[in-house]
């Protein structure tokens, strides 16, 4: 045996044990090689490549802090979106969650199978295998965007530079949480404090500022452990699809590649089953190791997940079980009156800072006067606090035997604390709201906030600390004031220099064209998200006709209900609302609208679905032209099913349609039906829909 050959046995050797020796600490809970003997070979491994470079890959252990610091972190567009889950905070709400799943299903709410796992409180992230080779790793960001730390994710031991065995597939994307566990954390503070290092708050923050160091060697001092929670997407080719029905089994393979996940997955059955393994969990808690703030729970079978579909930017066939919050007492030094975008004043507790799960509390939501008067809530109370659903400090109830004697109560004002505007509360409303609207300084700071955040207006660079001194000078009394901003002005503003300036100009002409969806969201209408401001866009598509609709047309559009209804009606019929409308539009603002046949529409009262891959459009185009026709689309095939699309791909929708006798479309039917429809003149579509099936 040649000296090289000797060496690059020796490498292959000691690179197999190290990894082996990750997989069975992290993966396996198993370790057998201990750290002193780990540390040893790590060290050999790293000698030899420096002397033979040529032999250095990047899957070798050593590369886990290989990186450079970075000046920044590149954006990373997810290939599907990191979707948030819709929360249950109680059994009922469980069981309700059970019976909307088997009802879209058509089966019996006891025969559905879940996978339940605990719910990780740290910082959730995407991991990209290309060969088995891990190629790109990314935070979730605002789910569709995240920032690329795959340097620092590389330094995590427990996620694997490179997939085991060879059967993995060609591409795999695996989405997860990186957290800390209790004792390394408390560790890890302990050493910060006796250096005069940063003490982090709580495991989740210093997970999560650890994974955006610039320099990846700061995050490999962190005791960072990564576990998966999804497979996102995978390539099948080299596998069998029959081995991968379920989501469980997922997570199984996954294992078997090297990739952990939770240990305290179970399958169980019915609402049941969900509930007595939250219930077992949560006693189990204190003692996991590692922060929860709930359990996931997911429609087992993956063929009946896509089946499911998703909701706005919540999937279906899954719910978060948030545990309840753990809670704190302190005193309520005073109470302060916010005002909000919309005019609703809230009062806000002013606490004797006490540390709530792991967080620092100072200020606490009281909601409104009702609740003050529901809790008897007085000025120098002792109260418990709590963090609603582990996020939103709130106060839960008074300890009504240490109340002092000189305990105030708490006056709820008749002015705006802002502009002085009267202070009107709607019969039926628990919120009372400042009448001032945009003259209030509060409301428009608010309303400016919204209106050019990213999902709206995407006004890059106006941020809240230049929308307040935009305010303040009195500079912007609108929105449509914005786009007549010069850049020799607003150079002038603290901290603006005159690039600044310049690109904020440039940024706002940008934003100028848009959609109708997005202007309708950035008008800031009570109720109306994102999604209810889509849906009303598809359905009229014009935003004159929307602004002439009344209730009933309003409450026609998918979504809509009497309230949503009332609000959007409401706001077009404040003259003051519709100047800005206008002023907008002179400014410049505007969008691709196509002016939708009035009357009657074709396909009005029907349900249809959408499946498999649209070459020409995407399935949401398909779903918004068929709305705008006056057709319902569903998530699942059923026996209202008026037809059915099927796409390149189409699967177990295809199936259930022909069995139960549902009328089936290619695309180029579908094309060719659309183009005849939205032809057609108001007069000639009362019976048009009729055609569809034959």
């Amino acid at each position: 045996m040649t000296q090289d050959t000797a060496i690059r046995d020796e490498v292959t050797r000691l690179r197999a044990e190290l990894e082996d020796a990750n997989h069975r600490y992290y993966v396996l809970d198993d370790p057998l090689l201990a750290d002193a003997e780990y540390d040893h070979r790590l060290r050999r491994l790293q000698e030899i490549e420096q002397a033979h470079p040529e032999l250095l890959t990047e899957d070798s252990p050593t590369q886990r802090v290989g990186a450079q610091p970075a000046d920044g972190f590149p954006a990373v567009e997810h290939a599907l979106p990191m979707l948030s889950l819709d929360n249950a905070f109680n059994e009922d709400e469980l069981r309700a969650f059970v019976e909307r799943v088997a009802k879209l299903l058509e089966v019996e709410p006891q025969n559905v199978v879940f996978s339940c796992e605990p719910k990780l409180d740290g910082a959730a992230v995407s991991l990209v295998y290309e060969n088995g080779l891990l190629v790109s790793g990314a935070t979730r960001g605002d789910g569709r965007t995240g920032e690329g730390i795959i340097s620092n994710l590389r330094t995590l031991r427990s996620i694997p530079l490179k997939l085991r065995g060879d059967t993995y597939p060609e591409l795999l994307e695996v989405r997860g949480e990186v957290i800390m566990n209790h004792e390394r954390f408390e560790a890890m503070n302990e050493h910060a404090r006796e250096h005069g290092l940063k003490v982090f708050a709580n495991p989740r923050n210093a997970a999560a500022g650890s994974l955006r160091q610039l320099d990846p060697r700061v995050t490999a001092t962190r005791p960072l452990e990564f576990s998966a929670y999804q497979v996102a997407r995978i390539d099948m080719a080299r596998i069998d699809d029959s081995l991968l029905p379920t989501h469980s089994e997922q997570m199984k393979l996954l294992k078997a590649w090297g990739v952990r996940s939770s240990a305290e997955l179970e399958v169980v059955t019915g609402a049941e089953g969900i509930i007595d393994y939250c219930r077992r969990l949560g006693e189990r808690r204190d003692g996991l190791g590692y922060d929860i703030d709930g359990a996931v729970i997911k429609v087992d079978d993956l063929r009946l997940q896509r089946e499911l579909g998703f909701v706005a930017r919540a999937p279906r066939w899954a719910i978060a079980f948030k545990f309840p919050a753990q809670e704190q007492v302190t005193r309520l030094n005073d109470v302060e009156f916010q005002v909000g975008r919309t005019g609703a004043i809230t009062p806000v507790a002013r606490l004797e800072p006490v540390s709530v799960a792991g967080v620092t509390v100072s200020n606490a939501t009281l909601h409104n006067a009702d609740e003050i008067a529901r809790l008897g809530v007085k000025i120098g109370d002792t109260v418990a606090i709590r963090r609603a659903g582990d996020v939103i400090p709130q106060v839960v109830r008074v300890i009504e035997d240490q109340r002092p004697e000189d305990a105030r109560e708490i006056e709820f004002p008749s002015e705006c604390p802002v502009c002085g505007s009267d202070i009107e509360r709607v019969e039926g409303e628990a919120v009372a709201r400042c009448s001032g609207g945009l003259v209030c300084a509060a409301q428009r700071k608010e309303a400016l906030k919204h209106f050019a955040g990213r999902r709206a207006m995407d006004i890059d660079g106006l941020g809240v600390k230049l929308i307040e001194a935009l305010v303040e000078r009195d500079w912007v009394k609108t929105p449509a004031d914005l786009f007549h901003l010069k850049a020799e002005d607003l150079a002038e503003l603290p901290r603006m220099a005159e690039k600044s300036a310049n690109n904020l100009v440039a940024s706002l002409e940008k934003s100028r064209h848009t959609s109708l969806a997005r202007f309708i969201f950035a008008l800031g209408i009570r109720e109306v998200g994102e999604a209810t401001a889509a849906n009303l866009a598809a359905h009229f598509g014009t935003l004159e006709a929307v602004m002439q609709s009344d209730r009933a047309a309003l409450e026609a559009v998918e979504d809509v209900g009497p309230i949503v209804a009332a609000h959007v009606e409401t706001f077009f019929q404040q003259p003051h609302n519709v100047e800005t409308v206008r002023a907008l539009i002179d400014a410049g603002v505007d969008w691709d609208e196509a002016e939708i046949v009035r009357g009657a529409t074709p396909l009005e009262g029907q349900s249809w679905v959408l499946t498999g891959t649209l070459e020409s459009m995407t399935r949401d185009e398909g779903k918004e032209r068929l709305q705008a026709l006056g057709a319902k689309v569903a998530g699942s095939v059923s026996k209202k099913t008026s037809c059915l699309v099927a796409g390149p791909g189409a699967g177990s929708k295809l199936t259930k349609a022909e069995q139960a006798g549902v009328p089936v479309i290619d695309e180029q039917t579908f094309l060719e039906r659309l183009a005849e429809w939205e032809a057609l003149p108001a007069a000639s579509v009362e019976n048009a829909g009729e055609e569809h099936s034959q």
